[in-house]
Order: structure tokens, then C-alpha cells, then sequence
């Protein structure tokens, strides 16, 4: 199969929020930005001179607004299916998120105070149900959807033969992308050690480069150290009892 190519595209500002293009035999698009970005994401396609209508999947990470907001209006506008996890069905067919928002920091509580993100997105129903590590060649791109929750329960990531991970929010840049390159968390996780866990899974498969949902793409070598100083501030926020955690479906803990 020919190589994979990673192309971002912005859905709000440069890099605030991407989703991206996966170029194969056949093109994935990963993510669908926020509710109404549909017909961008679709021009943005037909720009890197790829027919909208040659899309064969349509990857969700994971069940957060800015993520799967325009996911049901690009499926139409394509005619691809949308592939989600089932562990965030409940988002999807909903088309709200699991609330309240758990901040990782200053942005996430200014953020989870932003209406915007608390408005119904169109609800979808995803053509294919996603529930561990899922080939790719079928749909005509080298790649796996690797299960990578943490961020939601059912967040996934998408890492292409040649080690290039397509990352969600599994890691950030610096507030929502405005400092490139730096490591973050971003704004808001349902499980914080669940999803550093996933984090170190990913690391382990040696991934070229990280592509994510908010900032520019990041460098391994930085992630992980970045990784090793975050395990040691969650745990001891964790041995504190200041560590909210959402159980899946039920009420924030602690």
C-alpha cells in the first residue's frame, strides 16, 4: 500500500482546531471540528485537490464538540461513513457532551465557561463501531485506530505505518495551540492518569511525530519528557484526593 501523508486542516484559527486529512489509495478524514464546519472542512478537501466524494471514512477521536460537531453535515457532504468508539455513543447520538467539563487547568476552567461549548451538535450514528484496534487498510490508508481513552471513555488515535499518531486530545500544544510545539495537556480530561496512560502506550510504538487536535505537531523525544514530569504531578495530586475523575457514565469523583 502507498505511504500515508498527514495533512492538518484548520478548522478554527491556524492551529486552534484541526482536524486532518489522510492520504492513501484512498482519503480518511480524521475529526469534524465544531458544529457548522462542515462545508470548510469539505472546500479545505477539494483545495488539496482531492474529490470530497473519494472519502472513504470519517474517524471521530473522541466525543467532544469541537470534535465530532460537524461530523453527521460532512458525512452527508461526502457520503463517507463516520467511525466512533462506542464508549462515546452516548455524545454521538446525543449530541451533547458528558458534563460538566473536568479542567486540567486555568484554560479549562475559563474554557468550560465558553457556551459554545456546551451547544447540541447534530446528533450521528456511526457507520462503523470502533472497540479496539481497528485496520485501516480496508477504507485505503496504512494506518491503525488505536483505543486511547482517558481524554473521554472512548477516545481513539489513529497511528499510520510510517509512525506518524493523529492524536486528538490525547496531548496538546500550550494553550489551545498557541505555543507551538510545547506539550500540554489540553483544556479539559475526563481521566487524567488513564489518558497519560494511553499517552505512554503510544510512546512505546515509537510514533514519528504527534499530530493533534489543538497546536502544531509535536516532537516524541519532548512528549515524553513532558510525560515523566506530569506523572509525577498527577500522582501526587492523586495521593492529595485533587484529582476529579469521571466514571464512565457516572458522577465526578472526588
Amino acid at each position: 500500500m502507498s505511504r500515508t501523508k498527514v495533512i492538518p486542516i484548520p478548522v478554527l484559527g491556524r492551529h486552534t482546531v484541526n482536524a486532518y486529512l489522510l492520504l492513501g489509495r484512498r482519503p480518511v478524514v480524521v475529526d469534524a471540528g465544531t458544529p457548522g464546519s462542515g462545508r470548510r472542512i469539505h472546500r479545505q478537501i477539494a483545495a488539496h485537490g482531492v474529490d470530497p466524494a473519494d472519502v472513504a471514512l470519517i474517524v471521530i477521536t473522541h466525543g467532544h464538540i469541537d470534535h465530532f460537531g460537524s461530523a453527521a453535515e460532512l458525512s452527508r457532504l461526502t457520503g463517507a461513513p463516520v467511525a466512533g468508539h462506542v464508549a462515546d455513543l452516548g455524545p454521538f447520538r446525543t449530541g451533547r457532551v458528558r458534563e460538566p467539563y473536568l479542567p486540567t487547568g486555568p484554560m479549562g476552567r475559563l474554557l468550560a465557561r465558553n457556551r459554545k461549548l456546551h451547544v447540541r451538535a447534530e446528533p450521528l450514528e456511526p457507520g462503523v463501531l470502533l472497540r479496539g484496534a481497528t485496520d485501516l487498510a480496508e477504507y485505503g490508508v496504512a494506518a491503525r485506530v488505536m483505543p486511547t481513552p482517558g481524554h473521554t471513555a472512548g477516545s481513539v488515535s489513529v497511528l499510520t505505518d510510517e509512525g506518524d499518531l493523529v492524536a486528538g486530545d490525547l496531548i496538546a500544544n500550550s494553550f489551545m495551540g498557541f505555543v507551538p510545539g510545547r506539550p500540554a495537556n489540553p483544556p479539559f480530561h475526563d481521566d487524567p492518569l488513564l489518558n497519560l496512560a494511553s499517552l505512554r502506550r503510544m510512546l512505546a510504538l515509537d510514533p514519528a511525530r504527534l499530530h493533534v487536535g489543538h497546536g502544531s505537531p509535536l516532537e516524541p523525544g519532548r512528549v515524553r519528557r513532558w510525560a515523566a514530569r506530569e506523572h509525577r504531578r498527577l500522582t501526587r495530586l492523586d495521593a492529595a484526593g485533587r484529582l476529579a475523575v469521571r466514571p464512565a457514565d457516572g458522577p465526578t469523583a472526588p
